[in-house]
Order: C-alpha cells, then structure tokens, then sequence
C-alpha cells in the first residue's frame, strides 16, 4: 500500500476446470478450512490489487469491458492478469478488507482461476512506512503474547485462507506493529515479529511465498532494509514504485532488482506501481496525482500515457534475471462513492477503468506475451 492513504497455481488442469465451473454466486457457504497448500510455483506473476471490489459491489458499482457490464475478475483474467492482491485488516471498523470479507473475497478469485496474493497489514487500518499502529486489541500485549498473538492470526489465515502469496506486513521500511516492532528502536523485536509470522505460514503451507515488502526502489534504502531481513525464512522481496515519491527514472528498477537478487538471492518484485490516464478527477477528494510535474517525461497523463508506463515498469521487471512479477495498485479504485463525495477516491484517475467505469487500454499490460 501507499503512503498516507493508505498479491497456487496448484494443477492446472484443476484451475481450468474451476474456472469454468464458476458461477455468479459469490456465498461462501462452507466454513471448511483450506488446507491444501499450492505448489511451489515461479510463472510470471501479472496481479492488480483490486481491494475495494467487495464494497464498491455491495454499493451496486459496475464495470464495463467494452461498453458492456462485466465482473471485473473475468476482465482481468481475460486481459492476462493471472494474480489478484488483497489487503488484510485485522479488525476494520466497517468490516470492509477485514477477514470474513477476505476471505470470502479470496475464495471467489480462486474460483476464478485467478491466484491469490494477500498482503497482511497487521493492522486495523492502513499500514505504510509513515504508519504502522498495532491493532486494538493486541495494543496491551507484552511482547511475548504480541508474538504468540502474530502467530496465532498468520496460523489462521494459512489455514482458512490459504493464499498463494503472503505478504508479511506492508510496506515495512520502519518495521511493523510499533512501538514494539519498530525497526529502527526495537530491531531485533521486528525480526522476530517477522520470524513468528514466517514459522506459522512454513509450518501449515510450507510451499507458499513469503514475501517482505518495501517501499522504495532505492539501492542504499533497499540494500540497508534487506540487509536486516536475511535472518528471516522467506522467497520475494517486493518493492513499492511510485514515480511521485520514489523518483522519475524507471532504469532504477531493473538495477536495484539485479542487486537484491544477486546479493540475496531472491525473487523480485514489483509489488505496488500505478498511473494516471488523466490529470482530472471524479469526485471532491482530492487526488494524489493531480499536476504536471509529478508526471515522468514522455508518459502523459493520458490512457495510452498510462499503459505505457506499466509496460515499461513490466519490461524492467522483465528484463532482470531476478524478476518475479508486478502488480497494478488501485486498479479499482473509481470514484464508487459519488461525484460529490469528500471522502472518495485519491485514486479514480490512476484505476483500470475510466470515469464511466469502462476498462482502460492499459489491461494490455497484463498480455500473457
């Protein structure tokens, strides 16, 4: 996730058939665990965070393809995307990324044949290097039964859930669940946060990823972040790539992926990127990107604009030995609350989908070619 506002393929033949089994019906009717781990897996992983899907549904928000109404998951797939990333919270005050609704919410993109990519914020609302609050009812705990309380939950979601990939925090620059798990006052308390986590997903789906996410494409940040994790079990390092804090020159990202591959010896990814197809806005809140000069040169904010800075971010990832995959943030992401509203989207002008909710050209960078 991004700053202030704030990714089993098991056999393929199953996912095909479960695919085409897939109904309308989005009832989770069973409450059985899901305990069947994926297989390892390393295809080229092409994911969108679409989050806020379950609630701008419950809305009654709809999204085109074409001009005709269609379930953004079956846009998506169709387009090539073959991962989709949710965030957890632990126990949000509307209920909305909160666990029932997640994992009902992951149960349905399974169903889909598309692969779930779950970022776990540990937190009751966003997390980012700027925030990292402990949830609620764990704020109390001794660091003992913080870690027991870490180990418990991550057990839970390994168990119900059952992700392909899980992202243990986000975007931790600073650590997670301060003051306790801070990285920077409390190191090795982080690192053995992050241990607990770790042990809990090896010990229940010991073929999942793991994976650490930072915010950044930075050498001497990355490098310095990282450096702290090699202690901890895990397979990809995700990095956050926002040309609006982490700098306009796009060459960054193949270079610092080469560097924490080869020095780490990991996959990496992309985790977060995103861009405009305009300057405009759709709603009364304002938006992140909104000016000229927070645009990279040569990628107007325009749909063809947009689509050709993801395939560039693509062909970064691409072009390193050590690349794993990306993700779009805030692919869905339209001003789903109104045209007034204040309390909207910062985002509507960086979603896959235009102000009258059609999809973008840039879905073609989700292309399997």
């Amino acid at each position: 996730m991004i700053l202030q506002i704030k990714k089993r393929l098991s056999i393929i033949a199953l996912l095909m058939i479960t695919a085409i089994q897939f109904s309308c019906s989005n009832n989770d009717s069973s409450d059985t665990p899901i305990v069947d781990p994926p297989a390892a897996d390393d295809t080229f992983i092409r994911a969108t965070d679409v989050s806020y899907l379950p609630e701008m549904e419950e809305r009654g928000t709809k999204f085109y393809s074409n001009g005709k109404a269609e379930d953004m998951l079956t846009t998506l797939r169709n387009a090539g995307c073959n991962t989709v990333r949710i965030r957890l919270w632990n126990n949000p005050s509307n209920g909305h990324s909160g666990f029932a609704e997640v994992k009902k919410f992951a149960k349905r993109i399974k169903q889909s044949g598309l692969r779930v990519w779950l970022t776990v914020h540990y937190s009751d609302h966003w997390a980012d290097p700027g925030v990292q609050t402990t949830p609620k009812e764990w704020e109390n705990l001794s660091f003992t039964d913080l870690k027991t309380a870490v180990s418990a939950y991550t057990t839970k979601i390994i168990t119900e859930i059952n992700p392909d990939i899980i992202q243990i925090g986000n975007e931790i620059n600073s650590g997670l669940l301060w003051p306790q798990g801070n990285l920077i006052s409390n190191e090795q308390q982080c690192i053995d946060i992050l241990k607990a986590a770790s042990a809990a997903v090896r010990a229940k789906a010991p073929n999942t990823k793991i994976m650490i996410h930072y915010a950044g494409v930075n050498g001497g940040g990355t490098d310095w972040f990282f450096n702290k994790m090699k202690t901890i079990d895990y397979d990809y390092i995700g990095l956050s790539y926002y040309p609006v804090w982490h700098g306009k020159d796009i060459s960054q990202i193949k270079t610092t992926l080469d560097a924490l591959g080869k020095k780490y010896s990991k996959r990496v990814l992309i985790a977060e990127t995103a861009y405009p197809f305009t300057l405009s806005f759709n709603d009364f809140t304002n938006n992140i990107v909104g000016a000229a000069d927070q645009l990279v040169p040569n990628y107007p904010a325009t749909p063809a604009g947009q689509r050709t800075f993801v395939l560039a971010v693509r062909n970064q990832v691409e072009s390193s030995e050590f690349g794993q995959g990306f993700a779009y943030w805030g692919g869905e992401w339209v001003a789903f609350k109104g045209q007034q509203a204040t309390n909207g989207s910062t985002f509507e002008n960086q979603a896959l989908y235009s102000f009258d909710n059609n999809a973008l050209s840039v879905m073609q960078a989700f292309s399997k070619d």
